[in-house]
């Protein structure tokens, strides 16, 4: 499905990204584990075009996308759960959902916020109320809602009342906008945003980070369910643990380079890389149990 060919990617003079090649097969979670600062996160940006690679090839089942714009590879049903949540923090909860749902319908589940207002009682209009955010969530409905045609079962497709079932404290945050949400629930926004608009390759930078365990595990949960449901993953990591009993494929990168690429369960067994790459204390082989690793084949 996603092929990464030698790439080069660069911020101004610094080369960050220094011949990367990997591949995400259909179907797959595949994890990207490392350090900080090894070009984890840039990796995902110039595969979503925010940062564009300057030398390789970067193809999306059979089209290369290397330097399409972010709406066009946006458009092809690719979704990214950046680092940071990047949510917009002046809109509510179910605003951000609105710009990012992939068709121009109602949002299934819930009536339209045009529709809300209109039976609402009046009142001071809040900040995300105002002309201006009106017309940024119009532009980037319009922006985001152009997509290729890739068609999922109806069964299959996530709108904003699944996401709710999935996160049901979004529900209840619905009205609230993003600058009010504690960071946990800006990570349930920032995964229920990438899931209205259907992907078929969902690219998820750190969506652990700064979690509780419960919902760690949740999000653990709802990888294995898209995954299930037919959308391959690309999973970027610092929790090894995590990744590794997640994940169908892995790659260590350090310095902007694949340096590993395995199974889990090899990767898990393999003190070296463990210890230099991903920091995890060497383990007595004598002592060692429960290697956390569920994951069979490819």
């Amino acid at each position: 499905m996603l092929s990464v060919l030698d790439v080069h990617t660069y911020y101004g003079d610094s080369h960050v990204l220094q011949g990367v090649t990997m591949h995400v097969d259909t179907g797959t979670v595949t994890a990207i584990l490392g350090r900080n600062g090894v070009g984890k996160t840039t990796l995902c940006r110039s595969l979503v075009g925010l940062t564009p690679a300057r030398a390789g090839r970067i193809v999306f089942d059979g089209t290369e996308i290397t330097r399409l714009p972010p709406h066009r590879i946006c458009g092809m049903r690719i979704s990214l759960v950046p680092q940071g949540r990047r949510i917009f923090p002046s809109l509510t909860v179910e605003e951000n959902l609105a710009i990012a749902v992939r068709t121009h319908a109602p949002l299934a589940g819930a009536s339209s916020v045009s529709e809300k207002r209109e039976h609402a009682p009046s009142k001071p209009a809040s900040p995300a109320e105002t002309p201006m955010i009106r017309t940024m969530t119009a532009r980037a409905a319009r922006l985001l809602g152009a997509r290729a045609p890739f068609e999922r079962a109806p069964s299959e497709s996530w709108d904003v009342r699944k996401v709710y079932a999935v996160f049901p404290r979004l529900s209840e945050r619905s009205g609230h906008r993003g600058d009010e949400l504690s960071g946990g629930e800006q990570q349930m926004l920032a995964i229920a945003r990438a899931l209205v608009a259907n992907p078929v390759l969902l690219v998820m930078d750190e969506p652990t980070e700064g979690l509780a365990p419960m919902l760690v595990a949740e999000v653990g949960k709802l990888i294995r369910r898209l995954k299930d449901e037919g959308t391959s993953i690309l999973l970027v990591e610092q929790n090894a643990a995590f990744a590794v009993k997640t994940a169908d494929y892995v790659h260590v990168m350090s310095k902007g380079q694949i340096v590993h690429s395995s199974e889990p369960a090899a990767l898990w067994a393999n003190q070296d890389i463990k210890t230099q790459f991903l920091g995890v204390p060497r383990v007595d082989p004598t002592i060692a149990r429960d290697v956390p690793v569920e994951r069979k084949g490819r």
